[in-house]
């Protein structure tokens, strides 16, 4: 960051240009009054003299012609002692020198003088003649106590000249002669308080107290902090984070400018100031206090206009994160600003209404974008281009563009308050949760309007889209399940239509079975098989865990298929042996299939005893035992019907109906036993 020269430094090249030449704390205060403004000008040394109508005189020649007393007894008291050459004095530079008890106080002329070349030993003199007009204010004339006043208060003016043109550059003046200005600053603090603690009613003498001269330092101090402030800012400033969006805009730089300044000048406060300082000026917190008043007043300006989504998030970053994190928390003044308990830049209705349309914004600019996502990947689909393929499985952008999205504007809140994060994760979900649905709607229209020549690439590669969106999402437990329905929608939809000409092709081979009694049952699986491999390669598209659901999917239809040619009631076995025969058949076919699908990577492994355990129960001839094969199959299968066991025990032609509907009446009790999420018997139906 380019280096900056503190405002503590006189540099004119730098600053804004005073009637002293200094920076803005350096800046010497114009000879004024105390109070709002000062009517008496700076007294010359003529005019420091008491004077007679027709002109002046001596100050010896009136105290000869006048009684002495009250003020002029003091000024006799000066007249009288040892007159000091004011050229051959120290300039205002030079420490406080020590006041013998027996020296003698200077002339009213001398006072003049050294307070004009800014000797701040002269303060405690001033002040003992200040007290010595009030003390004897009642014994004088009105004219006389005017005048006299007039002449204290001209002498004052230059002392507080001299005083706040001290410690409005601090670190330009010696320490001791600082440490003397900040002295005198205590001493009138005290006898504002002391005068008013004595009070007695009312006085000849012009109100002059208080004078409240730390005031005057406070007042200088939000003179010089807004000069600061307000100088405009380089462009070639860096900011106190990594740039974001709003770096750029002029109300951005602003702030750049002032958070550096005050940062920086504030670490010269707490290092170099702070030392120096009484404890009663609470130095640091007075400078930090006008800084922190500044910094919000021009916030709380800026609030008052309707604001652009660029200047919200600029006042959301400074009041949540770059100014408690980047300022008040900086190593080096923490402590110190814990101590000074600034307060939030920004009142907390202004801060609510500032979020509110901030997390308005976002959403808008979300959907809009998403929306605008969905436009350009829908008019892909309809220039029929193979989708691009990523480690060898068909690819899409959309669900990168649509995570990236909502990332985005989620680190974004977070970036600014961890609160505002929190806030806005629920509204991107049901952001997200609405697009999803537009995207099935999307993907429908597609399927439905299109048959072209990549349509089943295309299918594919939106099917491996739902996996690059669940897999965004499956870490955070806050997700709501219900923003994947739409995805499940597409899965299967697109799994329909993959696989909706290969089950045509096997549905009429599977009607060999019953059409030959099972005569040719091992050459019609052997040929079953056969279509279906020949279908397999095109899935290699599909992503790993797609291939497996779709390999499942082929591995149900294929055990379905067979079961409903068995429930067909075609075929009726009267002997043991034509039973122990199918049984063997049935056996033999689903090996066949088991093998198959588990080579080609189908997870269904819940399959596996389906088949088999039917050809079981068509080869028992014990009752009892069909029944025990019966229960451990439904139980198994919960969704196997007294419909589908009638069927098959149909095939069993030695059964009585009694025997039938006692194995029958199993189910009524071992459909109890477990619960499956996975269904089979549901797809079959039977009359």
């Amino acid at each position: 960051m380019m280096k900056m020269m503190t405002f503590f430094q006189t540099n004119p090249s730098m600053s804004p240009q005073y009637e002293s030449g200094t920076s803005p704390v350096g800046r010497k205060p114009s000879a004024v009054s105390e109070t709002e403004s000062d009517s008496t000008s700076v007294a010359s040394s003529e005019d420091l003299s008491p004077q007679k109508e027709g002109g002046s005189i001596p100050f010896k020649e009136e105290k000869k012609k006048k009684k002495k007393k009250g003020i002029i007894k003091m000024l006799d008291v000066f007249a009288k002692g040892i007159r000091r050459k004011s050229h051959s004095e120290p300039t205002a530079e030079v420490p406080e020198t020590e006041v013998k008890p027996d020296a003698p106080p200077p002339t009213v002329e001398e006072l003049y003088s050294a307070l004009e070349q800014g000797r701040l030993d002269m303060a405690h003199h001033l002040l003992m003649l200040e007290r010595a007009l009030v003390r004897d204010a009642a014994g004088m004339n009105e004219e006389d106590l005017i005048r006299q006043q007039s002449k204290v208060e001209a002498l004052y003016t230059l002392l507080r000249v001299a005083v706040l043109s001290v410690v409005h550059q601090p670190l330009e003046k010696e320490p001791a002669l600082l440490h003397q200005a900040l002295k005198i600053i205590l001493e009138q603090e005290q006898e504002d308080q002391r005068v008013l603690a004595e009070a007695r009613g009312p006085s000849a003498l012009a109100t002059t107290r208080p004078r409240r001269w730390l005031r005057l330092w406070q007042e200088g101090v939000r003179r010089s902090v807004e000069e600061r402030m307000n100088r405009t800012p380089s462009t070639t400033l860096d900011a106190p984070r990594p740039a974001v969006t709003e770096a750029g805009s002029e109300a951005a730089q602003s702030f750049i400018h002032m958070g550096k300044t005050m940062k920086e000048d504030l670490l010269v406060v707490a290092q170099r100031l702070q030392p120096l300082y009484p404890a009663e000026f609470d130095v640091f917190r007075t400078y930090a206090q006008h800084y922190h008043n500044y910094f919000s007043s021009q916030l709380n300006s800026m609030v008052q206009f309707e604001l652009n989504e660029q200047d919200t998030t600029l006042l959301l970053l400074w009041v949540h994160n770059f100014y408690p994190n980047d300022i008040i928390n900086n190593p080096k003044l923490s402590k110190e600003f814990q101590r000074a308990d600034l307060g939030s830049l920004l009142p907390p209705k202004e801060i609510h209404k500032l979020e509110v349309t901030y997390l308005s914004n976002e959403m808008a600019n979300t959907q809009e974008l998403m929306m605008r996502g969905l436009e350009l990947e829908v008019k892909r689909w309809s220039e029929d281009k193979e989708p691009m393929k990523l480690e060898g499985y068909f690819h899409s952008e959309l669900p990168i563009d649509i995570i990236q999205i909502i990332s985005g504007t989620q680190f974004k809140a977070e970036n600014i308050t961890v609160a505002l994060g929190k806030q806005i994760r629920p509204l991107l979900m049901a952001k997200l949760s609405s697009f999803l649905k537009s995207y099935q709607q999307a993907f429908t229209d597609f399927t439905e309007k299109n048959k072209q020549k990549h349509y089943r690439a295309i299918i594919m590669a939106n099917i491996n889209n739902c996996l690059t969106f669940r897999t965004s999402n499956d870490k955070d437990s806050e997700v709501p399940s219900y923003i994947f329905y739409s995805l499940s929608e597409i899965e299967q939809s697109g799994f329909n239509i993959l696989l909706q000409d290969l089950f045509l092709e096997l549905k009429s081979r599977f009607k060999k079975l019953t059409q030959t009694r099972w005569t040719t049952h091992e050459e019609t699986v052997a040929e079953i098989i056969k279509i279906t491999s020949g279908y397999l390669p095109e899935f290699k598209a599909l992503r790993k865990r797609y291939q497996e659901d779709i390999m499942e999917a082929i591995h149900v239809y294929l055990v379905k298929e067979y079961i409903i040619r068995l429930c067909k009631k075609q075929l009726v076995l009267k002997t043991a042996e034509l039973q122990q025969n199918l049984a063997r058949w049935i056996l033999m076919d689903a090996k066949n299939i088991q093998c198959f699908c588990a080579e080609n990577g189908s997870p269904a492994a819940w399959l596996e005893p389906a088949l088999p355990t039917l050809a079981e129960i068509i080869h028992l001839q014990d009752t009892s035992a069909i029944k025990i094969e019966v229960a451990t199959f439904a139980s198994r299968f919960p969704d196997f019907s007294k419909g589908h066991l009638g069927s098959i025990l149909i095939i069993k032609g030695n059964l009585s109906n009694s025997e039938i509907k006692s194995i029958k009446n199993i189910l009524d009790d071992s459909t109890l036993l477990t619960k499956s999420s996975k269904s089979l018997f549901s797809h079959i139906k039977v009359s």
